[in-house]
């Protein structure tokens, strides 16, 4: 390590801590590259395969995927040298071990990190225009994120939609109840409308509407709902900025989209207004503090505050609006909140989601 260091001096204790810091740098760069060649691996299906195979050499992971022979043993490199998939010298094979598989494979749904893994490559490919706001100013729009509404679906699947019934609707006390009698649902920033649809077949009594500012996403879930039969559930493009109802919901959801919104106070007024009175809103959000110095243990503080520069916050800015970022802050949701009329507000977390804030508020 010490050719890295050319301008350390002697002093061994100045020496160490530059040297824990470039090693630090180094697995940095190491885990970026691991991080691009684990989206890559799920989205050609290689974690899910090798999940299933023997001790394989390259030829054969190749074959069995019906992927190119050159790019699987250049992937397998990575990965083995990256310490995800397991080499055997001898006779040239590789294995997915299953302590990885449970983090990496479809099948491991919620707990498939390589669907997170796909947000690397989809923010970098932003980065040049990121680049020139640091210098100018502004923002960069929705539209300019390819495949983001698609990371995001699969994301949103396994974290929202797959803890829907067993862990999030409990948590605002005679929600499931009511669904299941018949009440009218909004959801806010419905995105490609998984967790809408998802209600919409389960309870059947209930009426649901989605509004998503992405046609794209707003057409993937009128898709979705035609393809299921389902006729209680209506997807719009809207700018949620200015929802423009007055007490036609009684319930109101939002799954991780207010704090990327330009003017979040406003949407917040808005979802007040459209609730009946009594009505609940439940708000998913990141887990944090609006103050860094609180976010220093948190487990992905970086990766949050990188893809708030590089999505949240920015695309905020796009559009003239506030920017305030992922980590907007626990404080500041209660906060704008209750300036947007909501009482009895509380801040419920489940035990096995680090990652999550979940919001349940009442209409004054």
């Amino acid at each position: 390590m010490s050719e890295l260091l050319p301008n350390i001096s002697e002093n061994s204790s100045e020496r160490s801590k530059a040297e824990i810091f470039a090693e630090k740098m180094l697995g940095v760069v190491n885990g970026a590259g691991v991080a691009l060649m684990t989206s890559i691996g799920h989205r050609v299906g290689l974690f899910d395969t090798m999940a299933t195979l023997p001790w394989s050499t390259s030829k054969q992971v190749a074959e069995a995927t019906g992927l190119n022979e050159r790019y699987v043993r250049e992937w397998l490199g990575a990965m083995a040298t990256g310490g995800v998939v397991e080499h055997e010298p001898a006779d040239n094979t590789f294995r997915l071990p299953p302590e990885h598989a449970a983090f990496l494979t479809r099948a491991a749904s919620p707990n498939n990190l390589a669907v997170t893994a796909q947000f690397v490559s989809v923010l970098g490919a932003v980065e040049d225009r990121i680049v020139e706001c640091f210098r100018r100013g502004g923002g960069v729009p929705y539209t300019a994120f390819a495949r983001f509404h698609e990371v995001m679906a699969e994301e949103s699947a396994q974290t929202v939609v797959a803890g829907l019934f067993e862990h999030i609707l409990p948590l605002a006390t005679g929600v499931l109840e009511a669904l299941g009698s018949g009440i009218d649902v909004l959801d806010v920033g419905c995105g490609s409308g998984r967790a809408l649809n998802t209600l919409a077949a389960a309870f059947p009594r209930s009426w649901f509407t989605g509004f998503d500012l992405s046609e794209e996403a707003t057409a993937s879930a009128r898709r979705d709902a035609e393809a299921r039969g389902l006729s209680n559930v209506r997807f719009e493009v809207r700018d949620v900025t200015a929802i423009g109802e007055r007490g036609q919901y009684d319930l109101v959801t939002a799954f991780d989209a207010i704090h990327d919104q330009a003017r979040p106070a406003l949407v917040l007024r808005g979802i007040a207004d459209a609730l009946r009175p009594g009505g609940t809103f439940l708000m998913q959000d990141i887990r944090g503090s609006r103050h860094v110095e609180k976010n220093l243990d948190h487990p992905v503080a970086p990766f949050l505050y990188t893809i708030s520069a590089m999505h949240c916050m920015t695309v905020s800015l796009a559009a003239g609006g506030d920017g305030l970022g992922t980590l907007w802050g626990e404080e500041t949701a209660v906060e704008m909140l209750a300036e947007a009329g909501f009482r009895d507000i509380e801040v419920r977390q489940l035990p096995h989601d680090f990652m999550n804030n979940f919001y349940v508020a009442r209409k004054g």
